[in-house]
């Protein structure tokens, strides 16, 4: 018996900035990121739209399309790092919603006996829920479970992220016996605590926060007196017993580079892990290589130094050397070379490109990206009419913290009856583009109601009533 996936499904925001716009705006070349990292359009969350909307919208659009019963579906769990809520599950609200809209279909309640769940570890948080749902699942023949990878990709306006930006969800159906892809149970994990990507909660003083805003007017800084009167004034903010105020922020303190170096050490390691239980020949085994996509580009980027080693793993590396030879003054000359070489060119061309597609449209979806290049590989072979059936798919997870998991799938004989509803690439190629100066108020919260309204789930209104305050609401 095997287990795996057996239907899939997307949502991402129809509002987009086009990257050579944006390139325009902070003035870096838009060849750069184009034909440097692969960035086209760059999806952008209108102001009612947030992880929940996104997962519901995927969740939605996975059980009509495959006309799944949601009472016999025992687990939704979600993947994020944009969790909505310190302590209520972002996966609630997603439930909630499409069990309100199916209630005409499937009564009231359809996911009662439904165990709902967020797992969170940065972009990795997706495959954690889904290897957990697998293995719930493969301890029972009838056991179904939907897993949801749900995020937005947001940093500071004028950093470097800036241009990675992205947004939406993949939603997929675990169960035994997959119609799509079959998941093989050797997983490769490696874990090493870093801090190379994360979002603390800030810290900020109130009577600094008062007192330079005092300054920054010319105003005299308030004397202690007055400031105790403050904290003991109705109002809800000063009021409040903490002396510091504690900020959540989606933009995170990253370091790039380093990010870099630890998705490559852990991939590495995880790839040793998977080698021990099974060894694999992973150019020759793997037809396919997905990725967590961080910017399109970046999996061809990150595994060329494994690419390598398994060249010389496989007594394959004299192709290399008899293309580009090897009189060379120092190792970044060789590389370069070899980057540009032929026989690397085929390799991304074969096993990698088709999964990199869609991130070119979208920008990094944290922990749906590696999802989305799943469905970007599938429905380009679809598009293309290309027979994979039996093809080896190799995964390649990563979250920052940090974490790997590599883990090994095949193309099942109905894969084609599960993408003819999908249309990817269609979709993508008729959201609405949106200017700069609306993707900066976007950012900044600036506006308050949506630039365009749908048939999509989306956020209603946040309670303000005491004992509800801070609670979302969503509709259809």
């Amino acid at each position: 018996m095997t287990t795996g996936i057996d239907a899939i499904d997307f949502y991402v925001p129809n509002l987009y900035v086009d990257i050579k716009d944006l390139a325009e705006l902070r003035n870096i070349s838009y060849e750069k990121l184009n034909k440097g990292l692969g960035l086209r359009k760059m999806a952008i969350p209108d102001c009612d739209e947030d992880t929940a909307s996104f997962a519901a919208n995927a969740l939605l659009k996975l059980i009509e399309h495959n006309d799944i019963d949601p009472t016999t579906i025992g687990r939704v769990y979600l993947g994020t790092e944009s969790a909505l809520d310190s302590s209520k599950p972002t996966a609630t609200y997603a439930v909630e919603v499409v069990e309100k809209h199916l209630e005409s279909k499937y009564g009231s309640r359809s996911f009662k006996n439904c165990d709902v769940l967020d797992m969170t570890f940065a972009c990795i948080g997706g495959v954690d829920a889904f290897q957990n749902c697998l293995e719930w699942v493969q301890n029972k023949p009838d056991r179904k479970a939907i897993v949801i990878a749900s995020d937005v990709s947001k940093y500071e306006l004028n950093s470097t992220g800036e241009y990675t930006q992205g947004g939406g969800a993949v939603a997929m159906l675990i169960c035994n016996n997959p119609s799509l892809i079959a998941i093989s149970d050797v997983w490769g994990v490696a874990t090493k605590s870093e801090g190379d990507f994360f979002k603390p909660r800030r810290s900020f003083n109130k009577s600094d926060i008062i007192n330079e805003f005092l300054t920054s007017i010319n105003a005299e800084p308030l004397s202690d007196h007055k400031f105790q009167e403050l904290l003991n004034s109705d109002s809800s903010f000063w009021s409040d017993s903490n002396e510091f105020v504690k900020v959540y922020k989606e933009e995170p303190v990253f370091d790039g580079q380093f990010s870099n170096q630890c998705y490559s050490d852990r991939i590495t390691e995880a790839f040793s892990h998977f080698n021990t239980q099974q060894p694999t020949n992973f150019l020759k085994d793997w037809q396919h290589l997905i990725f967590h996509l961080p910017y399109a580009y970046h999996g061809r980027r990150i595994i060329f130094t494994n690419w390598v080693e398994w060249l010389k793993a496989t007594n394959t590396f004299h192709l290399l050397e008899d293309e580009i030879g090897n009189d060379f003054d120092d190792v970044k000359t060789w590389k370069k070379a070899a980057v540009k070489s032929k026989l690397f060119s085929d390799f991304i061309s074969h096993s990698i490109s088709a999964g990199e597609l869609a991130s070119s449209e979208i920008g990094n979806m944290y922990t749906a990206s590696i999802f989305m290049s799943l469905l970007s590989m599938l429905s380009h072979h679809y598009n293309t009419e290309n027979d994979i059936v039996n093809q080896k798919i190799g995964f390649i997870a990563y979250g920052s913290g940090s974490k790997s998991k590599v883990f090994e799938g095949t193309v099942q004989n109905k894969w084609k009856s599960k993408l003819s509803n999908i249309q990817l690439f269609e979709y993508l190629n008729n959201r609405t583009q949106i200017s700069t100066d609306d993707y900066a108020n976007i950012h900044t919260c600036a506006i308050h109601k949506a630039i365009e309204s749908n048939n999509t789930v989306r956020l209603k209104s946040i309670e303000t009533d005491t004992n509800i305050q801070g609670l979302r609401r969503y509709s259809l």
